[in-house]
């Protein structure tokens, strides 16, 4: 087997993954389900800054990546929140993400960006809706080509 016929398979199952994840970490931040925010049970108040609102792009744009559906800009705005996290909340407290607690908002980052890069892979939305779309013919029509000339012909 090919690794040429597996790599969209593959990176369909990284970003479900990642999807799914970034998903999860959204629903326990707002609604306070699966450990609820941080571990502590508890959801986050409403509308606090930025808590509230980081934990609604995951939610969101993570059921977005994870259907695959406006799946680069989606991820954009995942690794880009991310990165907003990591330099505003665990950068200040060192510069490493092992001494300053970053790492999974540093993975959460480069995970969404290579997403954003790579596309969705093969098995999304947005590939289905690509298939299922017909092609469109352009918005105006290419000029006809110029008539033959005889070589005798003045110009």
């Amino acid at each position: 087997m090919k690794l040429d016929q597996i790599s969209g398979p593959v990176l369909s199952l990284f970003r479900l993954v990642t999807g799914l994840l970034f998903l999860c970490h959204g629903a326990a931040s707002l609604f306070g389900v699966l450990g609820g925010n941080r571990g502590t049970g508890e959801a986050i108040p409403f509308g606090v800054w930025p808590s509230w609102w980081a934990a609604a792009i995951q939610l969101v744009f993570g059921a977005l990546v994870l259907a695959g559906l406006f799946t680069r800009i989606s991820a954009l705005l995942c690794s880009g929140s991310m990165a907003y996290a990591y330099f505003v909340v665990h950068a200040p407290r060192g510069l490493f993400p092992i001494e300053n607690g970053g790492e999974l908002a540093a993975l959460f980052c480069w995970s969404f960006f290579l997403i954003a890069v790579l596309g969705p892979g093969v098995w999304s939305l947005d590939a289905l809706i690509r298939r299922r779309r017909p092609r469109e013919a352009p918005a105006y029509p290419a000029p006809a080509p110029a008539p033959a000339r005889d070589v005798g012909e003045a110009a």
